[in-house]
């Protein structure tokens, strides 16, 4: 399981979303590494960790993988950010933490995450993973790299503010074995994920969270979030006007300004007070 890591501190530990890697967040590590261990992780099966042929994709393997690999490399109390399909990988390795021994989530960031209150996905997810979808999707977007093009495109807000070099950076694991059979055995599981999620929400509302959505998000619909934000008891709710799906890198300076107010609140105050 590959993983990138920068900084000292408190760890925070960032999970990326469906088709994303440890990519997905080269604007957010540098930014955080002044006040913590940030912690980017490939899951396994995505990116350019191991994709091991039988691997179970289901939510609950995939946050149960999660935190054995936080064992093993020996975090053991940590932030956790994720985003996306992340998102509900965060949440549900959240809801399962107190099974393993020695681990403690302190505070979560969920940045426009997977949740039961956004339809998007229902029916094409299923669909795409079921053995005939899946044939077409591999036979008519897989081979074609403007296809690749138009999927970003609709995770910006505006695709004016795509960085350069990003649809490169993301292209590059689909080179490997297994990158978008990785994608669909996800989508073949996708509704039973969204109840797993369900059932794990009032395990995890007693969390301090942040959550953190584009306004023109195309992949999982703003309007869920504030029924999502009333599950938490402690619970913090940005919206970024005019950003997609993928605010950390649309809106990079904003979005860390806003993720270091949240977990890092005595350190922005000072920055402040020096710049004043």
């Amino acid at each position: 399981m590959r993983y990138l890591r920068q900084g000292s501190g408190q760890p925070l530990v960032l999970v990326h979303g469906l088709m994303g890697y440890s990519f997905s967040w080269r604007f957010v590590m540098p930014a955080m590494a002044p006040h913590a261990t940030v912690y980017a992780v490939d899951l396994l099966g995505a990116g350019f960790s191991d994709r091991p042929t039988n691997l179970d994709c289901r939510l609950r393997p995939t946050a149960e993988r999660l935190l054995e690999f936080l064992q093993i490399a020996g975090i053991h109390t940590f932030d956790l950010l994720g985003t996306s399909h992340g998102g509900g990988v965060a949440m549900m390795a959240a809801a399962l933490v107190k099974k393993h021994n020695g681990l403690k989530v302190n505070r979560l960031v969920l940045v426009a995450p997977v949740n039961p209150w956004s339809p998007h996905g229902r029916r094409l997810a299923p669909f795409l993973g079921s053995p005939i979808g899946s044939k077409l999707f591999l036979a008519a977007v897989a081979q074609r790299p403007s296809m690749h093009k138009l999927a970003l495109w609709r995770l910006y807000g505006n695709p004016a503010n795509i960085p350069p070099g990003t649809l490169e950076g993301y292209a590059a694991p689909a080179q490997q074995p297994g990158f978008f059979e990785y994608g669909l055995k996800i989508a073949a599981n996708w509704n039973d994920d969204l109840r797993e999620i369900s059932a794990a929400i009032p395990q995890i509302a007693h969390y301090p969270t942040q959550l953190i959505w584009g306004e023109r998000d195309r992949a999982v619909f703003v309007s869920s979030a504030e029924p999502l934000r009333r599950q938490f008891q402690q619970c913090e709710l940005k919206i970024f006007p005019k950003a997609g799906h993928l605010p950390y890198e649309e809106t990079a300076d904003e979005f860390n300004r806003v993720l270091a107010d949240f977990l890092y609140p005595q350190a922005s105050l000072k920055q402040a007070r020096a710049v004043d």
